[in-house]
């Protein structure tokens, strides 16, 4: 192995790959190494050992459903598309009428989870957000995993209840919350907080809404967003801090690190992602952060093909067949973005790069079901995204 490694990871990086083989903890020094070295095959041979040391083949998706059910906000982050402004989105808010419809528009398929996140609306009451979980969480006689609420909207929560964030979690979990998405706080840089998301929650305040939930005993996941204004530094240092908080509260689910898309935002001057930058932003996630079991590649962002390569450079999670996403548009439009991939395709999309697709629930407990054909006998129809 070691003759072999050298001629892909290359002398410059073998002492890195010598504590990939042994299992040792990375350092920030290594974490810069890695994002600044030229050879991107070596950061991805190396977080593939990672990968398949952890899970093998298996690349894991959910069946999921994503409802934003507001887009009025009062962040103004620099970053964002998806916020109601002049020129840009309508203003909405979603009754529960309208959330029980969009809801039922998928009945016909077996979704075990649904993941909501909005904007910081002020006119929101405390019992919107109870009812809204509620409302979900009775959704299906199955039951359904109910994903929901970045921090900074579990500090708005809090806020308007005029309650402690802790007695907000609990009131949300005893109406059926399950877990809290990963967003909120996108890198924890000082700097990049000031500079582009400075009415949001700052880094230690994000954190502590972490340790309250773990304390709870309500799972997060967690994100990096990146390709925006950050450096390499801020990167590493966001998965430093990121590690540590999960040595501390052992909460954290999966990382998914997220491509910043500059369309219709205040940065739309910045270059679009490169299937170069999710690539390495995906590895050097999985070499760093040697205690999260799983690393996701977001298709919706980082596309299909880019997703399949990220298979093999970290990522054992592809997420999932994802409807009404719109957190994201697309060439700077605005409208229905209906985002989703079928079943089959799913598969499809995992299958042709050599990965064995695994269903899953949220806490990444397989699932098996009668009404899917057995690999070797399924026809997969063409890839393609609705």
């Amino acid at each position: 192995m070691p003759v072999a490694a050298e001629k892909i990871v290359g002398q410059d990086l073998m002492d890195i790959f010598q504590k990939v083989d042994n299992g040792e903890r990375l350092t920030f020094e290594d974490g810069i190494r890695l994002y600044q070295t030229p050879n991107l095959t070596g950061v991805g041979f190396m977080a593939n050992i990672v990968r398949e040391r952890r899970h093998g083949a298996k690349t894991y998706f959910v069946r999921n459903q994503h409802i934003n059910y507001t887009n009025i906000c009062n962040k103004f982050c620099k970053f964002c598309s998806f916020y109601a402004k002049k020129g840009g989105p309508a203003p909405y808010e979603m009754d529960m009428a309208e959330v029980k419809r969009r809801l039922d528009w998928h009945k016909d398929i077996p979704i075990t989870e649904v993941h909501m996140v909005g904007g910081i609306n002020p006119r929101l009451k405390y019992n919107y957000y109870l009812d809204l979980v509620r409302l979900v969480a009775t959704s299906r006689p199955e039951g359904v995993h109910v994903k929901a609420f970045t921090a900074v909207e579990i500090v708005q929560i809090a806020q308007i209840g005029k309650v402690s964030i802790e007695q907000a979690l609990k009131d949300l979990m005893e109406a059926g919350l399950d877990s809290l998405p990963g967003g909120g706080i996108e890198i924890l840089s000082d700097r990049v907080h000031r500079e582009l998301f400075g009415k949001k929650l700052n880094g230690e305040e994000w954190k502590e809404v972490s340790r309250v939930a773990a304390k709870l005993g309500l799972p997060q996941y967690a994100t990096m967003l990146y390709g925006h204004i950050e450096t390499d530094e801020e990167r590493v240092d966001h998965l430093v801090q990121i590690r540590e908080l999960q040595d501390e509260t052992k909460h954290f689910l999966t990382m998914t690190p997220l491509s910043f898309h500059p369309e219709a935002t205040e940065l739309e001057h910045i270059a679009q992602p490169t299937a170069d930058t999710d690539l390495r932003n995906i590895a050097v996630s999985r070499l760093m952060l040697d205690n999260f079991d799983h690393i996701k590649s977001f298709w919706i962002m980082n596309t299909v093909p880019v997703t399949q390569m990220a298979l093999w450079y970290g990522a054992d999670d592809a997420d999932g067949l994802v409807h009404e996403y719109e957190i994201t548009y697309k060439d700077g439009e605005f409208g229905n973005k209906t985002q989703a991939l079928t079943h089959d395709n799913m598969v499809r999309m995992i299958e042709e790069v050599g990965r064995v697709a695994v269903e899953r629930d949220s806490f990444y407990n397989e699932i098996v079901r009668d009404d899917v054909a057995p690999v070797q006998s399924r026809t997969l129809l063409p890839l393609t995204v609705v």
